[in-house]
């Protein structure tokens, strides 16, 4: 006894009729009556007789018919959620996002896709560059700071993505603030105001002073842009962001660009499942390859 036995059955008690359930199963009459055949083999009892053109159910098809109708029903409503993921009106979509790209890139994303596929639930992580990459067993798509490193689970697609400027910043009272950039050795002489471990940004920073051969005076690590900006606006060192986070910003911070322009990562978009990804997860991620395009 299988499923397609027990859903053609279902559907021939409901036409009465062989021939017309042939029809809606889109099957041959012949192959209809041998798939009726093994089921009846199967069962062991008579589940339906010759009625003129028709058939009429035994007492044990009866009882046999309320599971049998259960599952086409079952199988008819698989078959209506499939048709509607792959039109994405239906569907869930778990994205991760670093600190940068979770603040400043993935609301904007998430409005121009629930535009096109409103029916689509989506659900964000955020932390920084290594909890996201931790947590790629859980999400469909990721967007991190930096490159996710070589630890990545079998089958990780990673494609490189926006480019981003790490900028200095400072009150503007500051004897760094209003004079063009500054090279990272001018910026060496102060306190530093740095992300917590684990932070694309603090990786970017460290990886320049040590280039550099520049020692780094930490005067604060604290977690998060925001924590950052507001150490700075107390006066307790020199902050490393983003750029893309100080776009907004008003007269109390001042960018400050660090000369040669050296401190600059690429953004990266993460597919955990890159040779199957769901139809929602492909379908963000070509929208994040266009905002790419349209950034240019």
């Amino acid at each position: 006894m299988t499923p397609e036995q027990l859903i053609t059955f279902a559907v021939v008690a409901e036409h009465g009729n062989i021939s017309h359930a042939a029809v809606a199963l889109h099957l041959s009459q012949p192959a209809v009556s041998g798939q009726l055949k093994l089921l009846q083999e199967a069962f062991g009892e008579p589940l339906y007789h010759r009625a003129g053109r028709g058939v009429r159910l035994t007492a044990a098809g009866e009882q046999l018919l309320a599971h049998a109708t259960r599952l086409r029903d079952t199988f008819d409503q698989a078959r209506s959620l499939r048709e509607a993921m792959r039109g994405l009106q239906l569907g869930t979509l778990r994205i991760g996002a670093s600190t940068t790209p979770a603040s400043y890139l993935l609301p904007h994303l998430i409005a121009q896709f629930k535009t096109l596929y409103p029916q689509v639930a989506i659900t964000t992580v955020q932390g920084n560059t290594a909890e996201i990459v931790g947590a790629l067993g859980s999400v469909d798509l990721a967007l991190i700071e930096g490159p996710p490193g070589r630890d990545l689970p079998v089958g990780t697609g990673v494609t490189e993505w926006l480019e981003d400027e790490i900028v200095a910043i400072v009150p503007a009272a500051h004897p760094l603030a209003g004079a063009g950039p500054r090279f990272l050795k001018d910026v060496a002489g102060f306190p530093l105001v740095l992300r917590e471990q684990g932070s694309g940004v603090r990786q970017v920073v460290e990886q320049a002073f040590a280039i550099n051969q520049l020692p780094m005076k930490i005067g604060l690590e604290i977690a998060g842009v925001e924590g950052v900006k507001e150490a700075v606006r107390a006066g307790m060192g020199v902050g490393f962001v983003s750029a893309l986070s100080i776009r907004h910003e008003n007269t109390v911070l001042r960018k400050v660009r660090v000369a040669p322009r050296s401190l600059t990562r690429r953004f990266s978009i993460v597919l955990p499942h890159a040779g199957s990804p769901s139809r929602a997860a492909a379908r963000f991620h070509d929208l994040c390859v266009a905002f790419l395009g349209a950034s240019a």
